[in-house]
């Protein structure tokens, strides 16, 4: 029997599976491949980033390309290390409680998890035998996607899409439990297992009246969190802080930039701010799943928009800076390789 989440999953395009965005704009991605006489064009975007950036990375070694000011701390953990080794490290970049663990490799927040204390860090580590980054967890207020890209030849680069992200809570009423809550929630219910393995421990608790729980700190659309179109925000102010960084990390010109920050004012102004994550050229304008104020067919267009920026992009780093592209065999095998590796942290889940 179909659950009424799964139904309204399927109804509202926002929930949709990622094929469903990107086969339709097959034909365009065949016709810029052609255009650029090469059907790995687009491994010359980024020349810092592994493969510019088409999931097979690792997210610490690009995040180190960030300037320290601007990054949160982190420390890369191999399953050969022992946990007392891990905890000296944590100790060591001075890392405290409530902390992020995720997987070295991977997207849509898969594994992403909040660690509240040693005993629960000690079993994600043993839990998941492969490469995991361990981060400082950031209390800032809101967090934000930004796409920006610049064009190797010019100065300024462009923002074209800005994602405000929602995380998603509920209030108490004196009477209802969490679980009953996160049901009476349009939007919370969709997730509900999600968040009964979250608040195991404290999912039949009767928040009091007017309490606000928050469900989720990952700022994932896949953990519930709502994406809401922010464009209306681009100002030459925020263009000005990103050309700044950007041309403070030598071989990024595409992509978008996961960030917290307390105020819209101090971002735009470049103050207290920090960088998740650099995604490359798998990087969504991710203000489109905002169903309420984006439709599909736009959605998919700005998806188009966005390859067209990248084919400039790699065209000129190919043909004035002498970036080389890719193999389609070593690409398509790196590829094959991130899938099997999804797959099998996929089964550790």
């Amino acid at each position: 029997m179909v659950s009424k989440s799964s139904i309204e999953k399927l109804t509202n395009w926002e929930y949709w599976p990622s094929s469903m965005f990107y086969i339709p704009n097959l034909p365009y991605a065949f016709y810029l491949a052609i255009r650029a006489k090469h059907f790995a064009f687009f491994s010359a975007a980024n020349p810092a980033i592994k493969s510019s950036g088409n999931g097979t990375e690792s997210k610490y070694k690009t995040i180190q390309l960030v300037p320290e000011k601007y990054r949160p701390k982190s420390i890369l953990v191999k399953p050969t290390n022992t946990f007392s080794e891990i905890i000296t490290l944590i100790d060591h970049e001075k890392i405290t409680y409530p902390l992020i663990a995720k997987p070295d490799i991977g997207f849509r927040g898969l594994l992403v998890k909040k660690i509240n204390s040693k005993e629960e860090l000690e079993v994600y580590i043993k839990s998941y035998p492969i490469d995991i980054i361990i981060q400082e967890f950031l209390d800032y207020e809101n967090e934000c996607g930004i796409f920006y890209h610049r064009n190797p030849n010019e100065e300024k680069g462009v923002i074209t899409s800005i994602t405000l992200k929602k995380f998603i809570s509920v209030i108490g009423d004196g009477k209802s439990t969490i679980k009953e809550l996160i049901l009476k929630d349009v939007r919370a219910k969709l997730y509900v297992d999600l968040f009964e393995d979250i608040h195991k421990e404290n999912i039949y608790e009767v928040p009091p009246v007017n309490k606000e729980i928050k469900l989720t700190a990952i700022g994932n659309h896949s953990k519930g969190t709502q994406f809401i179109n922010g464009n209306h925000l681009i100002s030459e102010k925020l263009k000005n802080t990103f050309d700044r960084l950007n041309h403070s990390i030598d071989g990024w010109y595409y992509g978008r930039v996961d960030i917290k920050y307390n105020s819209f004012e101090e971002l735009e102004n470049g103050i207290d701010f920090k960088v998740l994550e650099i995604n490359g050229i798998i990087a969504e304008p991710t203000h489109i799943y905002d169903s309420k104020n984006f439709t599909y067919f736009k959605a998919l267009k700005t998806i188009r928009k966005h390859w067209k920026y990248l084919f400039n992009i790699s065209i000129t780093n190919h043909e004035t800076k002498k970036i080389p592209y890719k193999s389609l065999l070593q690409f398509i095998n790196e590829i094959f390789l991130l899938r099997k590796y999804i797959s099998s942290i996929k089964k550790f889940h």
